[in-house]
């Protein structure tokens, strides 16, 4: 069954002056791969991976170029137009994805970077975006494991720490004392499920529990002093006590301690003249 707004796998049935014909199958006939996107691979009657998409007249369309996300996905993406229609955001192809005006959750400018939800819209049928994700997540209550692993996306970093958004389904939150690495927005990384409140609210942990020890204080210390510092510090065990004091307020026992501790964790890596976050 094709899929709109996702990668297909179609045969090709016939070469024109201005591209090739694809299979679509009952519902959908014959779709165009434009000549601007045939490879090499491209031979009548072999099979060729597409996205498949609407064109500006709303017609079925195929491509070999591939979007930054698809339906479905959660991305971030920068704004490039604004139209009496509503934003445009550049998603990796020649048409640009439209934010309706309703989708927005404020005045978006060019370039500015917002997260979105891709989506198909029942009314016009055309693929879409969203800024409004609450409508998209915890639509049904989380059903997780303890330490269970699951997808993250960083949607934005809040007082407490990091809001994500979990397998594309649920909010989640990964509080900031237990980030132990810069995190961006947009960024994808694993996470494991620590807590599911009464709220259905989910608390995710970047690392796995029960494979990773307390944080004492002074290895806290030397947590934050490295994040203030893009992961990076020209200090080690061979620095001297003054230096270390003055940067860590602490003694050099209680640094090489608290490195220590750090590093059997895989928190850090230790170098002649430096430690840096993993």
């Amino acid at each position: 069954m094709l899929k709109i707004g996702k990668v297909n796998k179609l045969r090709i049935v016939k070469e024109v002056d201005f591209g090739m014909y694809l299979d679509g199958g009952e519902n959908f006939g014959e779709i165009l791969l434009p000549a601007r996107y045939i490879t090499p691979s491209c031979v009548v009657d072999e099979e060729v991976d597409v996205f498949i998409y609407l064109d500006s007249e709303d017609r079925l369309i195929a491509t070999t170029d591939f979007p930054f996300a698809m339906v479905d996905d959660i991305a971030l993406l920068e704004v490039v137009a604004n139209t009496k229609v509503g934003a445009f955001v550049d998603w990796g192809l020649m048409k640009d994805l439209l934010i309706p005006f309703k989708e927005q959750h404020r005045e978006l400018l060019v370039g500015d970077k917002v997260v979105v939800k891709i989506y198909i819209d029942d009314l016009t049928e055309r693929i879409v975006a969203s800024a409004k994700l609450d409508q998209f997540l915890d639509n049904t209550p989380p059903e997780f494991d303890y330490n269970e692993e699951v997808d993250l996306f960083v949607h934005s970093k809040t007082d407490l720490g990091y809001r994500m958004v979990v397998n594309g389904l649920h909010w989640g939150l990964v509080y900031e004392n237990e980030v132990f690495k810069p995190l961006s927005r947009g960024q994808k990384l694993k996470g494991y499920v620590k807590l599911i409140r009464e709220d259905d609210k989910i608390d995710i942990s970047l690392q796995k529990q029960g494979y990773v020890a307390a944080i004492d204080d002074a290895s806290q210390t030397v947590l934050e002093k490295l994040k203030q510092n893009n992961g990076e510090l020209e200090v080690g065990d061979k620095s001297s006590p003054e230096v270390i004091n003055h940067l860590f307020g602490m003694s050099k026992k209680s640094f090489k301690k608290a490195i220590g501790n750090l590093y059997k964790q895989k928190i850090i890596s230790i170098e002649s003249d430096r430690i840096k976050l993993l």
